[in-house]
């Protein structure tokens, strides 16, 4: 089988995506970064079920927690309120304060390393454009000019390219897709704030169980 690495934070999206490369044939190798987020050990437990789940050995946990030493993030500066709708933030005013900086690029970017490594052809993302609060790491165009680099940046016997299989979908049908191909939707983590119940406040939890709701199907995780 072909690999592929799927960037898997334990959330709604990245689950889902982790279905699509299985269900597209790929030898699943799973990713999860940690960055000194507010959530990291109920994110951290959420990746682990995910992947137990799908009986995927190959995994590694990385942490870079310069990201919170770097600052400008709700959700790695616990003195910064995470909004509970989409609000501006003082630090980068035409955005929300959830957003971390370059943090996508980051990520994606210790994916190729080991991508090269394993000799994976893919690395699969979650980013989801409509629903991403205008985070700009989130828009396709972000991931069509990180394969434009990767397409010169690479040793001459890689051939690695990102892929976002649900970059144009609603979480709505996000939640859809993941039932036609029986993901754990039970196991993820989408909560900005708590580790023990979701808050249902926080913009991701409201941008969950909207979709659910959308969807017609209850949302399997517990919330206040």
């Amino acid at each position: 089988m072909d690999k592929a690495i799927v960037l898997a934070s334990g959330g709604l999206d990245s689950c889902v995506t982790i279905a699509c490369a299985v269900n597209d044939g790929y030898d699943a190798a799973l990713l999860h970064i940690n960055y000194g987020q507010r959530t990291q050990k109920r994110e951290d437990k959420a990746f682990d079920d995910i992947a137990a789940y799908y009986n995927i050995k190959n995994k590694m946990t990385v942490d870079i927690d310069y990201l919170k030493r770097i600052g400008g993030s709700s959700l790695t500066d616990m003195s910064m309120k995470v909004e509970e709708d989409t609000i501006p933030s003082s630090i980068l005013s035409s955005l929300p304060s959830t957003y971390v900086p370059f943090r996508n690029a980051n990520m994606i970017s210790i994916a190729v390393s080991w991508a090269e490594v394993i000799s994976a052809e893919k690395i699969y993302v979650g980013a989801v454009e409509e629903d991403s609060s205008g985070y700009p790491d989130c828009r396709e165009i972000f991931y069509k000019k990180f394969n434009d680099l990767l397409s010169v940046a690479l040793a001459p016997e890689s051939n690695v390219q990102i892929v976002t299989p649900v970059i144009h979908l609603t979480k709505k049908d996000i939640v859809k897709k993941g039932i036609e191909l029986n993901a754990p939707l039970h196991l993820t983590w989408s909560c900005y704030q708590n580790e023990d119940t979701a808050c249902g406040v926080c913009e991701s939890c409201k941008l969950r169980l909207k979709g659910f709701e959308l969807a017609g199907i209850k949302d399997p995780i517990p919330y206040k």
